[in-house]
């Protein structure tokens, strides 16, 4: 009976604790830090629990960076109107977001406007805005 306790105790807290590894808005992004950035697409990850994009930005010296923005879940992208292809490899895009508290090249994206299209789409952020 302990031992089949003690396997429903060890289920139970592993399959919670990402859950308690989410981040909140604030703990990894500074409102004061807000960013408006055009580049190309690289790189999409669509899955839970946050989608992530990444885009070539190009610098006035001409140097380039690759930004990693996180939208929301899937689920609340799809919502809002996105797709998976919504947006795809090589676009052109226009991201609205908050850069991360490091100073890196890392963003939660507010708004993504499509380049071809001109569609603004939301980005399901936890920014609150």
């Amino acid at each position: 009976m302990k031992l089949q306790f003690a396997l429903a105790v060890l289920t139970i807290v592993g399959t919670t604790t990402p859950s308690w590894a989410h981040h909140s808005f604030a703990a990894e992004y500074d409102s004061k830090k807000p960013v408006k950035l055009t580049g190309a697409v690289t790189k999409i990850d669509w899955s839970n629990p946050h989608v992530y994009f990444y885009i070539d930005v190009e610098d006035d010296a001409g140097h380039v960076a690759n930004w990693a923005f996180e939208m929301g879940a899937p689920g609340a992208l799809k919502n809002t109107g996105w797709s998976r292809t919504s947006m795809k490899i090589g676009d052109l895009v226009t991201v609205e977001g908050t850069q991360a508290k490091d100073g890196g090249t890392h963003a939660n994206a507010r708004a993504v406007t499509l380049t071809t299209t001109g569609q603004r789409l939301g980005a399901a952020s936890s920014e609150g805005r």
